[in-house]
């Protein structure tokens, strides 16, 4: 079977030196729609490198997207057919908050295989740390269609329960024509984000938003809405990817707050609330 499970879970981690500046920083932030108004102060701890500090899901393109989830496609054990494989959810567990300019190295395995009948998941973790120790953590869920059914564990079946009453805050967020367009240049550069054409033999009658610039702009809503803007509250952040959203469309986000925890649901405001994000949860200080 193209997945050799414990070859996989066996094999030697990689790592690969990454690296970014504040531009890198600007660029992501800027990607995510931060900026409006350009002059707002609170935009401007976002796009001004006086004033600059990093949003946590940055974590998922520093040094140009990051080597791990190509790294862990192509793990010893491990070949898939690209055209089969989704992102399922992501999850990262921040251990301080990230600098502005850094260099550090990013080792990846294959932290678990699970087998969902018809479909394969893959876990491929990410370790980040630099000269003063661990940055950050990032699972990345890889569901694999077809290569189900070879009788291994099935994971985790426990998901959180679904909030209860009215949202504590309710936000909408426009994503612009071009966002996936700048969001790609944070080093995403798969055509399905583009590639009108590419988009139509994917199933897609136009290109999409990539599923992690929806991630990074929830996190960016609950930080400005709940957390009084201070990114460094954030300690981990995970969520499934329910559905795609395509630009010019809206988010609609809602936030339930308990605990030192923000529950959030996403969906798309124009497509009578289809869910994009679902399984969000965002834990702070």
């Amino acid at each position: 079977m193209p997945i050799d499970v414990a070859q996989a879970l066996a094999a030697e981690p990689r790592s690969a030196g990454i690296a970014w500046g504040h531009k890198d920083v600007q660029l992501y932030h800027l990607g995510l729609g931060a900026g409006v108004p350009a002059t707002g102060p609170d935009e401007l701890r976002y796009t001004l490198e006086s004033r600059l500090h990093v949003l946590p899901s940055f974590a998922t393109v520093a040094g140009a997207g990051s080597p791990g989830v190509i790294n862990g496609l192509s793990m010893p054990g491990v070949d898939v057919n690209l055209a089969h494989v989704l992102h399922g959810g992501q999850t990262i567990a921040l251990h301080r908050p990230i600098p502005v300019e850094g260099a550090a190295v990013a080792t990846t395995r294959i932290a678990a295989v699970y087998d969902k009948g018809k479909a394969a998941i893959l876990v491929v973790r990410t370790a980040v740390a630099d000269d003063e120790g661990p940055l950050w953590t990032n699972d990345a869920q890889i569901f694999v269609r077809g290569e189900g059914g070879f009788g291994g564990d099935r994971g985790p079946s426990s998901r959180p329960e679904p909030p209860t009453g009215g949202p504590d805050k309710t936000v909408e967020r426009a994503i612009r024509e071009d966002q996936a367009l700048l969001y790609r240049l944070s080093g995403d550069w798969n055509p399905l984000h583009a590639d009108p054409e590419f988009a139509k033999l994917a199933g897609f009658d136009r290109p999409i938003l990539h599923g992690l610039c929806t991630y990074g702009m929830t996190l960016k809503a609950v930080v400005d809405t709940l957390l009084g803007g201070d990114v460094a509250r954030v300690r981990s952040y995970s969520t499934r990817f329910a559905g795609v959203v395509f630009p010019g469309e809206t988010l609609r986000i809602r936030m339930w707050r308990k605990d030192g925890r923000v529950q959030v649901t996403v969906t798309a405001v124009e497509r009578e609330d289809a869910p994009v994000l679902a399984d969000t949860i965002v834990e702070h200080s």
